[in-house]
């Protein structure tokens, strides 16, 4: 609820208004003395304020000043007498969003207030958001408590208050966007935008447009003037994502604009000077590009003045229970399901797991668990074969044991459920699942009698009345 407070020497305008704005639905304070309303500012919030200019001891105007350095956010409205204007225009200069006249109308100042009221919660919430995009790009947000991790958060501390171009090197599914906006939410450029671009994602004639921008007529379709990201990034950061995918065309003209700090639109003449800092980011080899001429070795340099590699998963594997945790939480709460942890097995399958998608694996097979999982436990049934499976042959991935992980119960899971995978790849012909699995017929009519694993198809209750019969 909207809290407002009015200051009037005169008893009957507050009492009317205090009427007039309860019913609207707002929280009102009143006070005929301007001292007694300093006081209430010194200990409350208020979200609009309402002065009179003329007040004994004193003015409207005084306390328009007074409030503007405590709460310089909150939006005053004055009220005048008709031979007072000129006093509302230096009120309105000093920071007042409107004024009335005396005798005014309540439906006039309803709309002004309600007006003061609305602007006052939309700046509220740009303030919010501005704040949490910050804290979610900052590097602190970046979760990891590895040597590794440790290593990329100081070097982002240190390098963000730089204009330096960087280069991040890593991995697919690492987090290189993620530390990319991190540097430019610390950085004195957070204020303006943080603008990404895949160049790997578009052809090289579009790609050019991205960039650089084009003027009207310039090509087919052109059928406007356009801003290029260089342009758009103005005063900001420019993303550029899979810089190793850029064609040797494109190359020579970030070249020049990284040199020369201009661009030059598709179809144009003119130069136009452009201020963004750049942050590239690839998953390639440059020295193996540059060593077989896809990639130019001055181009490499220039962006090469910092760079940093993140990690892999499987090089940071202390980080995986924050990197679960944080994961789990995140797609409970987008789903509204109340999973409470992941079963010890899994994490243990998860640590001996090679991780070849990285973070962003991870993060793809947890939302997955917690959509497929309807117990308040992630368990082995919920997790895809892929992860499932052993790591191929000559990787290496170091085994995680959960605290409270029970060695019997993870081969009772995993063996369960590789029985009900091959009983569904057999249409339930158990001899035929027997066969998949690599074990004889009985041992599997033993595992499905331990387990209590019900028939699932009327081939495996014909098998069995089958077997019946024959006894």
């Amino acid at each position: 609820m909207e809290k407002i407070l009015i200051i009037d020497d005169e008893k009957s305008i507050l009492d009317l208004l205090k009427v007039v704005f309860k019913k609207e639905g707002w929280e009102v304070k009143a006070s005929l003395s301007a001292a007694k309303a300093i006081e209430l500012i010194e200990k409350e919030d208020f979200d609009l304020l309402i002065s009179d200019i003329k007040m004994p001891q004193m003015s409207g105007m005084e306390i328009l000043k007074r409030v503007k350095k405590m709460q310089p956010d909150i939006p005053v409205v004055m009220i005048t007498a008709y031979g007072s204007i000129k006093q509302a225009v230096e009120a309105l200069k000093a920071g007042a969003i409107d004024y009335v006249v005396k005798p005014f109308e309540i439906d006039e100042l309803k709309i002004i207030v309600s007006h003061g009221l609305e602007q006052r919660k939309l700046k509220l919430e740009n303030m919010l958001l501005k704040k949490e995009l910050k804290k979610k790009y900052t590097f602190e947000n970046m979760l990891g408590k590895s040597k590794k991790m440790i290593e990329v958060f100081n070097l982002i501390e240190k390098i963000a208050a730089t204009d330096s171009t960087i280069l991040i090197t890593g991995e697919s599914g690492t987090g290189k966007e993620m530390a990319a906006r991190s540097i430019h939410y610390t950085s004195p450029r957070r204020k303006n935008q943080f603008v990404s671009l895949n160049c790997g994602a578009l052809p090289e004639s579009l790609l050019e447009s991205e960039l650089f921008g084009h003027i009207r007529g310039s090509f087919t379709g052109a059928i406007a003037d356009k801003k290029g990201m260089f342009e758009v990034a103005q005063k900001g950061t420019l993303f550029l994502d899979e810089i190793g995918e850029t064609s040797p065309l494109t190359q020579i003209k970030l070249l020049r604009a990284l040199q020369e700090k201009t661009i030059r639109k598709v179809g144009s003449t003119e130069e136009v000077t452009v201020d963004a800092r750049i942050v590239a980011a690839t998953n390639q080899n440059l020295k193996k590009k540059i060593k077989e001429g896809k990639f130019r070795e001055d181009l490499f340099y220039r962006l090469n003045i910092i760079s940093f590699e993140m990690p892999p998963l499987r090089e940071k594997m202390n980080d995986l229970p924050l990197l679960v945790d944080h994961f789990l939480q995140k797609y409970c709460q987008r789903m509204r399901k109340e999973i409470q942890k992941i079963s010890p097995e899994v994490m243990s399958i998860f640590g001996s797991y090679s991780w070849p998608g990285n973070v962003r694996e991870l993060e793809n097979v947890i939302e997955r668990a917690v959509a497929i999982e309807d117990s308040d436990v992630v368990r082995i049934n919920s997790l895809p074969k892929d992860v499932l499976t052993s790591p191929q042959e000559g990787e290496s991935a170091s085994l995680y044991i959960n605290p409270g992980f029970n060695l019997y119960s993870c081969l009772d899971e995993l063996s369960q459920n590789y029985i009900k995978q091959a009983r569904f790849e057999a249409g339930g012909n158990l001899r035929q699942t027997a066969s998949l699995l690599g074990i004889s017929y009985r041992s599997l009519r033993y595992l499905i009698d331990k387990y209590g694993l019900k028939s699932q198809t009327k081939i495996e209750e014909e098998e069995r009345g089958r077997e019946r019969h024959s006894f």
